[in-house]
């Protein structure tokens, strides 16, 4: 049952209100303001997860009036056909940073109030705090355990708040020549409307039995579209070739973050590297609509852990994202990773149950 506002005891230095259920656009101001404010923890994105079966509540804590800690959660049944149990999961929250404040302790206990009310056996979270020995133990005093990620737990990060030439000179030498090269090979990009979806998701079709990933179907990124382009936080980019659509992205923004979330290429014109071309034509994008950073979504969580090591130096041949971490490594950025997902148990009984499942899947 929602919590609606509660009126904490006050206590020095503690929230003084916990807000459920929190409209949209008091929400997404938030969010947007705050320097851990991530897309995932975004209205929209929980709008297309609504769209997928899964349900959404948020939580503000409050001083003075003013937010200073919040969460979005997701909820959906644990088993098919079946209202309960369910999973809540909060993805790249909660919007804190990392460190102890009675502020996030209020927050979670809201959480958990409002997860438990809903049925959940277990609540993860994955945070977009730092991977580091402090945050791990914050996060095990908080009574959470280590759990199984959702999402890349390592990724790269570019500062774009320099020039274009100077995030030039930040690449490698070969990324430059690429992107170069493709202009000068005939491809050009162009901003995709809603109509064109369909053919990025052909792309993505291809994309799939190619290189042997899952995709969502085709309605979920209509979706997306439908639900970033409201506000202009989504870029759909196609690279075509003599009027023919070789390759394309989605990239997302989100306050003053940049993403580049899905992207798919034909198998014909792979030689005229328009993939380089549109990841730079996303870049500045991100960088016209005031974005300070661009992150490339995901690289094999082995670099993450020992970056130095695969700085500049020689790479397995395939399996994995290896292939993929060559691509992207080649547009410079740092190197980041997170502290990873972490779960708090209600049901161990329906836990020990998720788990096993996991391993049999």
């Amino acid at each position: 049952m929602p919590l609606g506002e509660v009126r904490l005891l006050p206590r020095r230095s503690e929230p003084e209100t916990i807000a459920v259920d929190v409209p949209a656009a008091r929400w997404d101001e938030f969010v947007r303001s705050s320097p851990w404010g991530h897309l995932l923890q975004s209205s929209p994105w929980a709008g297309l997860k609504e769209r997928f079966g899964w349900q959404s509540f948020r939580v503000l804590a409050l001083e003075g009036g003013v937010p200073v800690a919040g969460a979005q959660v997701l909820v959906r049944p644990l088993l098919p056909r079946s209202s309960r149990p369910t999973v809540a999961y909060i993805p790249r929250g909660p919007v804190h940073p990392p460190g102890g404040a009675p502020a996030l302790g209020a927050l979670l206990e809201a959480v958990h109030a409002e997860a438990r009310a809903r049925g959940a056996a277990f609540l993860k979270l994955e945070p977009d705090w730092p991977d580091d020995a402090e945050t791990a133990g914050l996060l095990r005093g908080l009574g959470f355990r280590p759990g199984d990620s959702i999402q890349p737990r390592s990724t790269i990060v570019l500062d774009i708040t320099p020039s274009e030439e100077e995030i030039l000179a930040r690449m490698k030498q070969k990324t430059r020549y690429n992107i170069r090269l493709a202009a000068r090979k005939g491809v050009h990009v162009r901003r995709g409307e809603a109509s064109d979806v369909a053919e990025f998701y052909r792309l993505l079709e291809t994309t799939s039995r190619r290189d042997g990933f899952g995709i969502h179907p085709r309605s979920y990124y209509e979706g997306a579209y439908e639900l970033f382009s409201r506000d202009d936080g989504v870029a759909l980019l196609l690279a075509e070739y003599q009027g023919e659509v070789i390759a394309g992205l989605m990239a997302f923004a989100w306050g003053k973050r940049a993403w580049y979330m899905y992207g798919a290429s034909s198998n014909r014109h792979r030689n005229r590297m328009p993939n380089h071309l549109l990841q730079w034509e996303a870049i500045r994008w991100a960088k016209a609509r005031g974005c300070e950073t661009y992150d490339l979504w995901g690289i094999p969580d082995e670099v993450g852990a020992d970056p130095e090591r695969y700085r500049s130096g020689p790479l397995p041949r395939s399996g994995g994202l290896w292939g993929v971490y060559r691509f992207k490594r080649g547009f410079g950025g740092e190197v980041v990773r997170y502290v990873g997902a972490w779960d708090y148990v209600y049901s161990p009984v329906w836990y020990a149950f998720y788990r096993l499942a996991r391993r049999v899947l």
